[in-house]
């Protein structure tokens, strides 16, 4: 790229202050994306840090004339420099200073802070490394922006690179938009304010014929112009307010995180109820967990299912009101809760599981311990069951605080005349069929909701026996599958323990459209009731059924028989046979209008829609990482082209002008040996033109030696026209080296270390003694050709 001559002296003050300005203002409002990914600014330090190192490479790279080579070659030292202050304060001496450990992690970032970004739980933390990204890309892309906007006469080429950075920054983000409004208005105005400004300054537009317009009317069509820009931006910002307010996007926006983190699927983990009478027989006088601070009454839940499919009461995947919308743990999850804040503490002791212990309506979760930000990563709650599950799995030594909020206990009188909640559940499937007649025929006497909840309650624990079938207990098959719930109320004595009677009234509860759910958790005792720490073992597990009623939330109902009444041969009652039916039928099932049938057709669009974003997103994130990778393995070659950039500046800067005629020869038989020319160490200017011309076919370098040693040891210094004389013509003789070659053989001189390593190395060294020795005599008149002192006599004598 063409560097134009143009520093702080030829480019006017003002348009500097103008792109280095908008440069700043449209790199920082894409990277504010960054705002959800991060839950809040703790990234805007590193940010910040790239943003303003970027715009000094940018300033001074210009300002010296600086190529690509040296500027992509600073940008890479900056980033390792003050990457460990910026991005990886964890792992630098005092936060500042990079130790090798920050220097590896830099390096090794350039091509994995991406992926552990987007693997990561969002929201991210910046103690773990993720501040890489960020910084980096405020680092290249500030550096890219300002240097093309300092250095082209066209600054919309310098948008590229920030409109790219914007889109990038979304990518790489969540789903949910950071200040999208704000963005799109502040990247617009800037944007469109830079190109109107630039316009306006360049030097055709400053330019006033006096023969044409006087000067003050051209000041007010300048100010003019100025207004009506100013006025179309005014125009613009209140159309997009105005169209946001009523154009909100119906779905989500699509990320790369969505494509390579899959969505977190509960149906991945089994029902803990499945497990229910493995908790009673193996962990009755276990330890679990103990709980700090649960309130009088209040229950401890690990798990709360809402659907049935013929063989377990699971969770589902059955929109945002089931218990299958799981999300990552966030504060203030509970904004409107009503009741008793209580803040619990949990410890883990021998419970194992994904399932976690937690009570109320769940408003933070706080983890504690070694394994608190694995936990906090892999943890996701819904808020609309309470339940929580931890994927890393609990283990002895976890430790949690819980805020929450205890709702107050109704009682019958409050929900006399309350109707049911209308709450979407799960349909159910496989019920057995018996059930319909069944839970007719128990509320057949009920009027109101809560004496038909109370009677399927009173049926099941009053009716039937307990018993969780363990060693010197009446048979009770564990489980709860359809054949199961179908034996117990089929048979001359229910006998069962929490799993089945608990399944049994939701189950019973749908029939009759009653919003019904089975919770599986944790409650004292009557001997424990009130304590300061509950201690929980397996003989505290239970199962219960909450009902929703409008208005108040959902109710417990606890339908297993108490654990002493037992089936014996003086306390059995066989159930009575229903009877028939004599009131209205039950209720009709629901009308087709209610059912989904579009909805297979619906997922698997979405699906495909997601695949197809997943495509391009893998893809773009190949390309990133490839790019990084490129970029890391040309930096030998970026050194190499600089090594030469700064030997050749030094040849020119040099304090004597005769040694900057060696120089410039110098310079030209270091470009021959990167072409293959081979020079004898220690041979004279004379004797290395000769091979120069003979193996590159350039017989006009003669000529030149002959100019650099009459320049070098005449009587007088050379002037420094005649030193931009003969580096022009150097200029000229490697130029077409290059432009005889082939392109590869170009390539291949560029990346040659020969002239760097030997070559002239020794020569110049050889070079240098001999016209040091040489300048002490004055050589003979006549015997080597001087531009400015005619040739002597032959006759004359040294």
């Amino acid at each position: 790229m063409t560097v134009p001559a143009a520093g702080p002296g030829g480019l006017a003050v003002r348009r500097w202050i103008l792109d280095l300005g908008a440069t700043a203002l449209l790199v920082t409002t894409a990277l504010i994306g960054f705002w959800p990914t991060f839950a809040g600014p703790s990234f805007l330090p590193a940010a910040v840090g790239g943003i303003l190192i970027g715009l000094a490479i940018a300033a001074v790279a210009t300002w010296r004339r600086w190529g690509i080579l040296i500027t992509t070659g600073l940008t890479v030292a900056a980033y390792f420099v003050f990457g460990g202050a910026l991005a990886l304060p964890q792992t630098s001496i005092l936060g500042v200073i990079p130790t090798i450990e920050t220097l590896q992690k830099l390096a090794v970032g350039t091509v994995t802070a991406w992926k552990q970004m987007l693997t990561t739980v969002a929201p991210v933390a910046a103690v773990d490394g993720h501040l890489v990204v960020p910084f980096l890309l405020a680092l290249v892309v500030t550096t890219l922006t300002a240097s093309l906007a300092l250095r082209l006469p066209q600054v919309a080429w310098a948008l590229l690179p920030a409109g790219v950075l914007l889109m990038l920054v979304i990518a790489l983000g969540t789903p949910e938009p950071a200040f999208p409004l704000v963005q799109g208005l502040v990247f617009a105005v800037v944007s469109m304010s830079w190109l109107a400004l630039r316009q306006l300054w360049a030097p055709q537009n400053m330019a006033v014929s006096v023969s044409e317009v006087d000067p003050s009317r051209a000041t007010q069509m300048r100010t003019r112009r100025l207004l009506a820009g100013v006025a179309v931006l005014a125009v613009a910002a209140g159309t997009g307010v105005a169209a946001s307010a009523v154009a909100n996007p119906a779905q989500p926006r699509h990320v790369f995180r969505d494509v390579i983190i899959p969505p977190f699927d509960i149906r991945d983990y089994p029902s803990p109820l499945q497990a229910f009478r493995k908790n009673v027989r193996d962990e009755a006088s276990e330890t679990l967990f103990t709980v700090q601070g649960l309130p009088q009454g209040a229950r401890v839940r690990t798990a709360v299912m809402d659907q049935f499919d013929g063989m377990v009461y699971n969770v589902t995947d059955g929109g945002p009101t089931s218990s299958s919308a799981f999300a990552p743990l966030r504060s203030n999850m509970a904004p409107d809760a009503e009741g008793v804040p209580v803040t619990l503490k949990f410890a883990i002791d021998g419970y194992r599981g994904v399932w976690m212990p937690t009570a109320g309506e769940l408003s933070e979760i706080r983890f504690e311990g070694a394994r608190a930000e694995d936990l906090r990563r892999g943890t996701y709650v819904n808020t609309v069951t309470g339940t929580a599950v931890a994927t890393p799995k609990l283990t002895q030594g976890d430790e949690y605080v819980v805020d929450a909020v205890v709702p107050a206990v109704p009682d019958d009188e409050q929900l006399a005349e309350v109707p049911f909640g209308k709450v979407a559940l799960p349909t159910s499937s496989n019920v057995p069929e018996e059930l319909t007649s069944l839970a007719a025929e128990t509320v057949s006497g009920a009027e109101t909701p809560i004496e038909q909840v109370r009677a399927l309650e009173n049926f099941l624990s009053e009716g039937g026996f307990f018993s969780h079938g363990l060693e010197g207990e009446v048979l009770s098959r564990a489980g709860h599958t359809a054949e199961r719930i179908s034996t117990l109320v089929g048979a001359d004595q229910m006998i069962g323990d929490d799993e089945q009677y608990a399944v049994a009234m939701a189950l019973l509860a749908g029939q009759l459209d009653i919003p019904a759910r089975v919770v599986m958790g944790y409650y004292p005792d009557e001997e424990q009731a009130g304590e300061a720490v509950f201690t929980a073992t397996g003989d505290n597990v239970h199962a219960w059924v909450e009902v929703n009623f409008e208005g108040i939330g959902w109710v417990t109902f606890n339908p297993t028989p108490p654990e002493d009444q037992v089936p014996n041969d003086q306390n059995t009652k066989p159930r009575v046979d229903p009877k028939p039916q004599v009131l209205q039928p039950p209720p009709p099932p629901q009308e087709p209008v209610d059912l989904p049938p579009t909805l297979p057709d619906d997922r698997e669009s979405e699906d495909e829609s997601l695949n197809l974003a997943g495509i391009i997103g893998a893809i773009l994130v190949i390309g990133g990482i490839s790019l990084a990778v490129i970029t890391l393995l040309a930096s030998p070659f970026i050194v190499i082209g600089a090594w030469k950039a700064a030997k050749r500046r030094s040849r020119r800067a040099a304090a004597r002008t005769a040694d900057r005629i060696s120089g410039g020869w110098d310079e030209l038989t270091d470009r021959a040996i990167d072409y293959g020319a081979r020079l004898t160490p220690g041979g004279t200017r004379t004797e290395e033109a000769e091979v120069v011309a003979t193996a590159l076919t350039v017989p006009q370098v003669t000529a030149l030696a002959e100019r650099a040693d009459a320049e070098v040891f005449g009587p007088t210094e050379p002037s420094p026209q005649d030193v931009e004389s003969f580096w022009h013509e150097v200029d000229g003789i490697v130029g077409g080296l290059g432009k005889d070659a082939g392109f590869w053989k170009r390539v291949k001189a560029r990346l040659s270390v020969r002239s760097l390593v030997g070559g002239t190395a020794i020569s110049n060294g050889l070079q240098s003694l001999k016209d040091a020795a040489t300048a002490r005599v004055r050589r003979e008149p006549g015997t080597i050709k001087n531009s400015t002192t005619p040739p002597s006599s032959e006759s004359e004598t040294p």
